[in-house]
């Protein structure tokens, strides 16, 4: 990418409102989106029945899957200006240390630090935040059909963890 083109990330907690940011501020800047897809993971769905059983898969999925489409943002035609995403390739290890076991995110560690060599970081992160009950609204409301049971807990947990950016520790607000 030139000096004149921009790489945004939008960033927050399942529910905050990422990909509704992406798309009103792509549409504005005419820039192209760079979205999770979620949905095509096949593990996601047991994942929030079982998170145990099933985050190994699931992380690696979304690990493999981002890590593919960060490496198609190095192949940029020269008429795109600005990318705007729903995430950043390290929000991944927040998921991972939370998820997997000692020996699994070892193992998940060694394969993202390989992968991360090729990133392409963005210019600015933009980080959003809501209370956990608003987010568990939000969640509700979009009505995907693997998040139907979404665990308060799980939310809150996230939402209160420290991640790689916020190294300021963990927000409290919202849980109790």
């Amino acid at each position: 990418m030139s000096l004149s083109s921009y790489h945004i990330c939008i960033e927050g907690t399942i529910g905050v409102g990422k990909t509704s940011l992406v798309n009103l501020l792509a549409k504005e800047m005419d820039a192209k989106t760079v979205l999770e897809k979620f949905e095509d993971n096949p593990f996601l769905k047991n994942f929030y029945s079982d998170r145990t059983r099933y985050a190994m898969q699931t992380q690696l999925f979304f690990l493999l899957s981002r890590y593919k489409q960060q490496q198609e943002l190095q192949q940029m035609d020269m008429f795109t200006k600005s990318i705007i995403s729903d995430y950043m390739f390290d929000k991944d290890r927040l998921f991972a240390a939370l998820n997997l076991d000692d020996m699994e995110l070892d193992l998940y560690n060694r394969i993202a630090n390989e992968l991360q060599k090729n990133i392409v970081y963005p210019d600015l992160t933009i980080f959003l935040q809501s209370e956990t009950d608003r987010l568990m609204y939000n969640i509700k409301i979009r009505g995907r059909e693997f998040e139907k049971n979404m665990d308060y807990s799980y939310i809150c947990l996230l939402y209160t963890s420290p991640s790689p950016r916020d190294q300021r520790g963990s927000r409290n607000a919202g849980c109790g």
